[in-house]
């Protein structure tokens, strides 16, 4: 995808953006530069930013958390305003946002992108338990942390990885832990005491076939048992026993299993308020083109990211690549110009770090078609191969370009 250079544009409009996050930021930061009159504003709640593909360092010990967290106020972009609320429902055909205080926020043109929402309470018997008693998800900061603490502090048992069966942010997060459990569990000399088990709701390790010949070999290399079509769907944290549905070809039994240590995945989905408003498709999601990110409906309506229907792994990623083409089709729509004539397309890019063990990391790019989409020529480098230059992508260069080019519209 070649995004084409462009003047500052005349346009005007009001252009109201739902979620401060990654795409959010790198959206509002590319049109405050498009814009010549700048009319932005970003609906946020948060007063904390984080770079979320960190927490695997963070549960790993490789940083703290503190590393990942920064002030949202000082990525505001210059020339946007923002309104720290949270939004509970749309009004699309009276181009209106309503805020959980009750405020209607007109727009011109509408940007969604909130984010995906943890839904842990879908998880029986969980509640008020994880962080505790062998029980982690690495899924915030705190849990990240928490989780650092309990691998640390792991002597031997049997220790379960879960993946949901439902749409995920980054599908190689669940396995990014697991692995690394393993590697500090080798390098403390407890691993020879671990009984270590992968169970994906999942029929396969990773979507893409490219790359999941490759990290089939890295499981089966550290001795991880994986088990598919096996959905997490209650805990027992006094008993410590996990019930997963598994799915089979005449219907679905459950089967509990024991664990000393459990790191869990929880279900996810699009915010609650997308689910139950007009821009949603059938399965929660702001239903979009997948080429273009203009609603299906409503062509004053944009999305982009978690809490889009785009058919591709949910990654900031395929957010630095969807970004671009957003404001370029958005800013032609301000302009009056039909996208049927003139815009750009997204084939689906998105990219997985797979941190594989301390010092080793796979890059899995791929698009919507699932075949290899590597950013370096393959004769060059082979994006199967876990490699330290890999590594110090994803420790160092990754977080960068995403604090200093991604977010502020340059990258």
């Amino acid at each position: 995808m070649k995004i084409r250079r462009q003047a500052q544009s005349p346009a005007r409009g009001r252009v109201v953006i739902v979620g401060g996050g990654t795409a959010g930021l790198a959206v509002a930061a590319r049109l405050c530069r498009r814009l010549r009159h700048p009319e932005v504003t970003i609906i946020e709640p948060s007063e904390k930013h984080a770079y979320q593909p960190g927490w695997t360092l963070v549960a790993s010990g490789v940083f703290g958390k503190e590393h990942f967290i920064r002030r949202e106020a000082d990525y505001i972009p210059k020339g946007a305003g923002w309104i720290r609320e949270r939004v509970e429902g749309f009004e699309p055909e009276h181009n209106r946002v309503i805020t959980e205080s009750g405020r209607k926020v007109g727009y011109d043109f509408l940007v969604v992108c909130p984010g995906h929402q943890l839904d842990y309470g879908r998880i029986e018997g969980l509640d008020g338990s994880l962080g505790r008693d062998g029980l982690h998800s690495n899924y915030t900061a705190e849990g990240a942390e928490k989780t650092w603490e309990g691998i640390r502090g792991f002597r031997g048992g049997t220790a379960l990885f879960t993946e949901p069966a439902g749409q995920i942010k980054c599908g190689g997060a669940p396995q990014k832990i697991c692995y690394m459990a393993d590697s500090h569990w080798r390098r403390s000399g407890v691993r020879d005491r671990v009984r270590q088990v992968f169970a994906s709701g999942k029929p396969a390790l990773f979507s893409s076939p490219y790359y999941r010949e490759a990290l089939e070999k890295v499981m089966e290399r550290k001795g991880i048992e994986t088990l598919f079509n096996h959905d997490l769907v209650a805990v027992d944290p006094e008993k410590k026993e996990a019930t997963f549905r598994v799915k089979e070809e005449n219907g679905t039994r459950e089967v509990r299993m024991s664990y000393d240590f459990l790191h869990l995945c929880p279900p996810q989905s699009a915010p609650d308020f997308i689910k139950q408003s007009p821009l949603a498709n059938e399965a929660g999601y702001v239903e979009v083109d997948r080429h273009t990110l203009q609603h299906a409906r409503y062509p004053n309506v944009f999305a982009l990211g978690d809490a889009s229907s785009l058919p591709t792994s949910k990654t900031g990623a395929a957010i630095r690549k969807q970004a671009p083409v957003l404001v370029y089709n958005l800013v032609r729509t301000m302009e009056g110009v039909d996208l049927k004539v003139d815009s750009l397309d997204y084939h689906g890019y998105t990219s997985c770090p797979l941190v594989t063990d301390y010092g080793k990391m796979m890059l899995a790019e791929f698009d919507y078609t699932l075949k290899p989409r590597p950013t370096f020529p393959p004769w060059d480098h082979d994006s199967r191969k876990e490699t330290y230059a890999n590594w110090l992508l994803k420790t160092r260069v990754l977080p960068a370009m995403y604090w200093d080019g991604m977010l502020k519209g340059i990258a």
